[in-house]
């Protein structure tokens, strides 16, 4: 496979998972200590939210990759 066609398939596939989805969650370890053999440790949820114009973008931007490598 050429890397135009790897490439507009990885797009679309990311792109359609975006706008399947939307936010995705993830846990973040912030802070740690150890004291007296105690251990410590603060974990965050972050939570980011995918626009729906960068899902959109990823699938029309995939699409055209898929054209142009089909081309040649």
């Amino acid at each position: 496979m050429k890397a135009k066609v790897i490439a507009g398939l990885l797009l679309v596939a990311l792109g359609v998972v975006a706008l399947a989805y939307r936010t995705f969650t993830y846990t973040k370890r912030t802070h740690e200590a150890k004291v007296l053999g105690l251990e410590l440790s603060l974990k965050e949820k972050e939570t980011v939210e995918v626009p729906v114009w960068a899902g959109a973008g990823a699938v029309v931007v995939g699409a055209l990759l898929l054209v142009a490598g089909r081309k040649k």
